[in-house]
Formats: structure tokens, sequence, C-alpha cells
């Protein structure tokens, strides 16, 4: 009896590679001159409101996904909820007395989404899974990116413009990871990793993933946040790489069981990358494992 060929590997497609590094330096080129200058208020402000912009389109791609499965989450409540958490972050990193304390932001995302319900919500059947699904959008997408703007608002006097150094290593940490990912699984990858949930994943991509991610860190460390020692660069770069990989494997599930091959059905698509809900999948996982590390590790509040 033959033992069956290995599986082949699936290559890389060099037209859509094209278009998604055409789209990611127009980005890069805006995006890292905005952290450049970080230490000016209005470049804060301006990062939230970017943030809430892709918090809005995600949602709509979260809504679409929910509709698909016949269900009515409210993009409306779900939006005005996660907008609700990062307003909260951003204006606790500018007063440390708290204006927008988390307890009023639930209480009001709870009367928002529940009494908007009440008032819209025709299908009384599906209020339960319609809901929740709109409160699980909103705390998901507002945490993950409120905890990016926390991250963006931190100013020591030790190390200028400091939330911007934080959220350039968020960033490329995870988008250099992703990017080893691509090449290494396209390439060598043939041992499936979760092909129940994202086929085109491998053990060999996961690889690729963590070397980015460590050798990202490691960049990180001799050029921008030249305080980290080798030991935070490697556990920096570990800690985001897995939380990335688990935020992209949770994302691949919930678009499995939706039946879509993105997240993109009907929204913006971004040329080359599909939906934003995909561009966001690993940095609303990794952003509060990194301030967590910050905050414990290094003290920052």
């Amino acid at each position: 009896m033959t033992p069956a060929p290995p599986p082949k590997r699936a290559g890389i497609d060099k037209g859509n590679l094209a278009v998604r590094v055409g789209t990611a330096l127009v980005f890069a080129i805006f995006f890292f001159t905005l952290l450049y200058l970080g230490s000016n208020p209005w470049a804060k402000t301006l990062f939230m409101g970017l943030l809430a912009g892709a918090l809005l389109m995600a949602m709509h791609e979260f809504t679409l996904m929910g509709r698909k499965m016949g269900f009515n989450p409210s993009l409306a409540a779900g939006t005005l909820a996660g907008w609700g958490f990062l307003l909260h972050f951003y204006l606790l990193g500018r007063d440390a007395t708290d204006p927008l304390p988390l307890w009023l932001v639930l209480a009001l995302s709870a009367l928002v989404i529940h009494f908007g319900a009440l008032l819209t919500d025709r299908d009384l059947d599906k209020a339960l899974p319609s809901q929740a699904i709109t409160w699980m959008g909103a705390v998901y997408l507002g945490m993950g990116t409120g905890f990016m703007v926390k991250l963006f608002m931190f100013d020591e006097t030790t190390l200028s413009n400091t939330g911007g150094r934080l959220v350039l290593a968020l960033f490329l940490i995870t988008w250099i990871g992703d990017t080893c990912a691509y090449f290494v699984g396209s390439l060598l990858g043939r041992h499936k990793l979760a092909p129940r949930v994202s086929p085109k994943k491998t053990w060999e991509g996961v690889g690729g993933n963590l070397a980015g991610n460590v050798l990202a860190a490691f960049l990180i460390r001799a050029f921008v946040c030249v305080q980290w020692s080798v030991v935070d660069a490697l556990a920096i770069g570990l800690l985001l790489g897995v939380a990335g990989l688990m935020g992209d494997l949770v994302e691949s599930m919930w678009k499995r069981s939706a039946g879509a091959k993105d997240s993109n059905m009907g929204g913006i698509s971004i040329p080359g990358h599909g939906g934003m809900l995909d561009r966001l999948d690993s940095l609303v996982f990794a952003a509060p494992v990194f301030y967590a590390y910050i905050h414990f590790v290094h003290g920052l509040n």
C-alpha cells in the first residue's frame, strides 16, 4: 500500500501580495507619522478618532455575521457602547480622576443595548442571542481598541513620546509576526494547525509567526523602546505572538460559524486585506496583554 502524498503547500499569491504591500505602505506612512508626533495632544485625539472609525467598520462586519446567522444584533447600540469603552480609556489617560468610570460605561451600555432592543426589535424569539451578540461585539472591540488608546496616552518624563513608542511596538510586533506567518506558512506549511477553524493555518506558520514576533521585539528594543531588557523583548514578543494567534483563531471560528470567508460582507473592503475585523482580530487580543505586561512589570499606569 503506497503512502499518501504529503499535502501541497498553498504558495504565495503574488497578485494579492502586491496589493497588500501597496495598501500597507500607504497606511504605514500616515500611521507612523502620527505616532512620531504622538506627544502632541491633537495626535492623541486624532488617534482615538481613527480607532472610533475602525470600531464602527468592524462592528458593522460583526453585526453582518450575526444577521447572516439569522439574528438581529444592533449596529447602532453596539457601536455606541463600544465608543463608550473607547472614550473611557481616552479620558482616563488625560485625567487620573476617571471622569467616565467603567461602571458608568457598562450601565449606559446596558440601557442602550437592552432598552433600544425593547423599542426596535420585533423578533422576540431571537432577542437573547441578538442582544448577546451586540454586547460581545461592543466589549470585544471597545476594550481592545480602548487598550490601544490607553497605551498611546502614556507620557513618561524619562522617555519622550512613550505612548507613540508603545503603540508602534504593539503594531510592528503583531504585524511582522503576521507577515512571517504568511510567508513561512505559504512556503513551508504542511501540518495543519486547526483545519476545522482555519484550513490555511499551519504549525510551520505558527513557528514563523512567533519567530517574527520575537525578532520585531528585539528590533523595537534596539531602536524604539531602548529601556527594555533582553527578557522584556523575549517575553513581549512571545506574549503578543500567542495573544495575536488566539485572536486570529477566535475570529476565524466566528466566521466559520457564520459561513463567511472573510469578515467583510457588504462593508468597506481594505484592498488586499479584507475587512476591518480581519485587521483588528490579533490587535484587540494583543493590546490588553501588552498593557498588562507594561503595567505590572514596568509599573506604568
